[in-house]
């Protein structure tokens, strides 16, 4: 199977695999499920983020395509262990909408930097969204599965993207360039109304 088409199937898994869970919503364990799921896509800066980084990863392709979404998951798990402890992170509402920012004019931009230079830059930004994730934890939730529904929401926004990104990219270069300047472009725009508090 192709590595474009395993990240939206690992996505759709993740998903399958909490449904059941989610069919009883407010009792136990899905009660906290559907709040972790919910959260991530209560905020349009989470949205925003989410989708840009699987955008940003089908640009660049091959090792990337999965590389870029799992560093960003990961870290973000530990900035939300981070927001659970109840350890501040400072500038944590600025550093979600400097993401918004920066992801959208790399996409703007078409800039392609090494996989690695990628994966550092999504993974500082996951630390800011992991930690509000965490630090806004309902006092009401078990933060296990509270954690897990954030992470598979998170997963999913980044299949979301990176079949987006596959499917710009198949309709040939003019059309990708095209979206992914305007794409990006009011992406950015987005990410400075946030900041402004326009948003």
């Amino acid at each position: 199977m192709r590595i474009g088409k395993l990240i939206p199937a690992a996505a759709l898994s993740v998903m399958a695999a909490t449904a059941p869970a989610l069919a009883h919503t407010g009792v136990g364990a899905a009660h906290d499920l559907a709040h972790g799921v919910l959260h991530p896509l209560t905020g349009v800066d989470h949205i925003l983020a989410m989708v840009a980084v699987g955008l940003f990863a089908a640009h660049l392709g091959g090792r990337a395509l999965w590389l870029v979404p799992a560093t960003f998951v990961a870290i973000m798990a530990v900035g939300g262990a981070i927001g659970m402890s109840g350890l501040p992170i400072p500038f944590v509402e600025t550093g979600i909408a400097l993401s918004v920012v920066a992801l959208g004019l790399v996409l703007m931009t078409r800039i392609a930097p090494p996989v690695g230079v990628a994966m550092a830059l999504v993974g500082l930004f996951a630390i800011f969204h992991g930690h509000a994730h965490g630090a806004e934890t309902p006092a009401d939730v078990g933060a296990l599965n509270y954690a897990l529904g954030f992470l598979a929401a998170t997963v999913l926004l980044h299949a979301c993207g990176v079949g987006l990104g596959v499917s710009i990219g198949r309709a040939g270069k003019s059309v990708s360039t095209y979206a992914a300047r305007v794409g990006g472009g009011a992406m950015a725009l987005a990410g400075v109304g946030l900041l402004a508090g326009w948003i």
